[in-house]
């Protein structure tokens, strides 16, 4: 083997190596992301819930009352 050819083959063993360990990088970069969200989410909730259900509340009173079953 030439040696332009080692080292071509030692280039294309070395991008695999490094795409290969990006696949990890990039799952944490999701799995960060995922949180970050689930957070904004869990954070909304604490802080609108009381005025959700308020609304939620106000909307069930004014409904009309069931007909009554024969």
């Amino acid at each position: 083997m030439s040696t332009f050819m080692v080292s071509v083959l030692a280039f294309v063993a070395g991008v695999k190596d490094r795409l290969s360990s990006e696949k990890g990088a990039t799952a944490v970069e999701y799995g960060l992301l995922v949180a970050l969200i689930a957070a904004v989410i869990i954070g909304t909730v604490v802080v609108l819930g009381g005025q959700i259900d308020t609304a939620f509340q106000t909307i069930v009173d004014e409904l009309p009352d069931p007909p009554a079953a024969p």
